[in-house]
């Protein structure tokens, strides 16, 4: 009689131990054949494609003023690297954008708390937000180099009224999806005022907040490159949108090309740097990154 009595205990328990092991993934270093097929290959296969595409392309345009063949443009490359231009071009475009960025991050945090928290500062901002988002970057630029002048102050400032509203409404998008349960747990537990908003709304907002970040940089990055296009001075140095326009203005197209080669580069690293591994670790951390 005793053992018919536990053995449905000792079959929960199994059966509980089983769904334990289902919920726990094993998440170890991949293989470096895994890595070189999944992760190398794709992004090397695709630029092998666009440069035979334009090899292709470039005798049928038969125009160097209009496509550069990629030897012209690898001339650039090779040319500015030997007068010890290039990193300085991706240095002061690059210091510029991660500085503003930084900037944009402190304001449009608590902004962005602020208008998910409180009712009346929502129906205030939040419109002027998702219209500030919708307004094209260029459009700061001469009304900032009037109030500031040609300084860094004035790119940084074309910067932070790009990027703040996405980073902003990414904190408010987060944080209406985070679940009322969640709030009310946290409550009960002592989680209230800053407290609540530190430990529970915060992580639990993350996936919509890693996102208003990402496409916060996104703005700040196209923010930047324009307000380079479009102001020059000499103590501003030469960034990438600056060598953009520099290589229109002589009518060069392999410097064109360079300046994009190098623009499209830095967007590309920093996501791949920064903002890919910040969201495989918040998917990884609610168990959404399920590996097939």
């Amino acid at each position: 009689m005793a053992s018919t009595e536990t053995t449905p205990v000792q079959d929960a328990g199994s059966v509980e131990a089983g769904l334990d092991a289902l919920e726990t993934t094993t998440t170890g270093r991949p293989p470096l054949r895994e890595t070189l097929v999944d992760k190398v290959l794709p992004p090397v296969a695709a630029i092998a494609v666009v440069l035979v595409v334009w090899y292709i392309l470039y005798p049928v345009v038969d125009d160097p003023s209009k496509l550069p063949s990629p030897g012209a443009v690898g001339s650039a490359f090779r040319d500015a690297w030997l007068r010890g231009e290039l990193l300085g071009y991706i240095w002061t475009s690059v210091s510029r954008g991660l500085l503003g960025f930084a900037f944009a991050l402190v304001i449009g945090t608590p902004l962005g708390l602020l208008v998910a928290r409180v009712k009346f500062v929502r129906a205030a901002i939040g419109p002027i937000l998702s219209g500030l988002q919708s307004l094209p970057s260029v459009a700061w630029v001469p009304p900032a180099v009037i109030w500031l002048g040609l300084n860094n102050s004035m790119m940084y400032a074309v910067i932070l009224l790009g990027a703040v509203p996405s980073i902003a409404n990414g904190l408010v998008s987060g944080v209406d999806q985070v679940p009322p349960l969640f709030l009310r747990a946290g409550r009960t537990m002592g989680a209230t005022g800053a407290k609540g908003v530190w430990y529970v709304t915060l992580p639990a907002s993350l996936p919509g907040y890693v996102a208003g970040l990402k496409q916060g940089w996104a703005f700040s990055w196209r923010s930047l490159m324009a307000a380079e296009i479009i102001a020059q001075f000499p103590d501003l140095g030469v960034g990438l949108g600056q060598l953009l326009e520099n290589g229109r203005t002589a009518s060069d197209m392999a410097m064109v090309f360079e300046a994009i080669l190098l623009i499209l580069f830095v967007g590309i690293a920093i996501d791949l740097l920064i903002f890919s591994p910040l969201e495989r670790w918040v998917l990884r951390s609610r168990g959404l990154l399920v590996k097939s």
